[in-house]
């Protein structure tokens, strides 16, 4: 088949209006979503691997950047659930057929949340989640508990701190206002409908989302069909071969 083809699509007016860069690969069966993670882009080894299963299956594949992440325009400190939240809605409504298949990594697993709720609500729910290590509220659940005194006074100060990341030696910043704005869209204090089976893959080694963490999102799933595949050896990014072969293979089971 044909390359994936890249769109540009701007969300937003006036000065919040930035310009998301989309890769769109046609096929038949429903659209299948990638949302990526925390400074990922549509690049890494999970987009491209599912890219590469719909060349092979003949399956619609859409992936995007975030604001502030890969080929899209915008400064990463502005990025906000909200905001994001807001850009994955405009590429479904704007450059997907409904119904689709959400495939959330990390990040992207609260986003794929967020948005299948609001699909339902429209009456045009998702077909189907699949979610890699999904870090729903993560902001508050596992970033704000672990704050030293030394970063709470960052925050305070600068409306920012660095955090020590183990895939950027610099670190990435982490905003006042990313936190702030984050509780809003908090979702696992209660039930979670998204009316559509849902496939949850978890490493047991995950050092940065833990895997408890994907058994409260699956508890929390209780009136859905949901299939949670917990990997004793995987880490976070789950992108081993055996692991990609996994993802694409719970993408091929929920779109038949």
């Amino acid at each position: 088949m044909d390359e994936a083809r890249l769109q540009t699509l701007t969300v937003g007016t006036g000065p919040e209006a930035r310009d998301i860069a989309v890769l769109r690969r046609d096929g038949d069966g429903p659209d299948v979503v990638f949302l990526i993670g925390f400074r990922s882009d549509m690049t890494g080894s999970k987009a491209t691997a599912l890219d590469a299963w719909g060349a092979s299956s003949r399956r619609a594949v859409v992936r995007f950047d975030y604001s502030g992440h890969g080929r899209s325009g915008g400064r990463f400190e502005d990025g906000t659930i909200g905001r994001w939240l807001e850009e994955a809605e405009a590429v479904v409504a704007r450059l997907c057929r409904t119904p689709v298949v959400l495939v959330g990594s990390s990040l992207g697993g609260w986003i794929a949340l967020l948005l299948a709720r609001r699909l339902k609500a429209a009456g045009r729910p998702a077909a189907g989640l699949v979610l890699v290590a999904p870090a729903a509220d993560f902001t508050t659940r596992l970033i704000e508990p672990s704050l030293t005194a030394e970063a709470r006074a960052a925050l305070a100060r600068d409306g920012r701190w660095m955090r020590p990341s183990a895939y950027d030696d610099g670190g990435y910043p982490i905003t006042r206002r990313l936190l702030e704005e984050s509780r809003a869209h908090l979702i696992l204090d209660g039930p979670i409908e998204v009316g559509c089976p849902v496939h949850v893959l978890q490493g047991i080694r995950d050092a940065d989302v833990p895997w408890q963490h994907a058994t409260l999102t699956v508890e929390r799933l209780a009136t859905d069909d949901v299939v949670l595949t917990l990997v004793k050896d995987g880490d976070h990014s789950l992108s081993r071969p055996a692991d990609l072969e996994r993802l694409t293979r719970a993408v091929a089971d929920i779109t038949t």
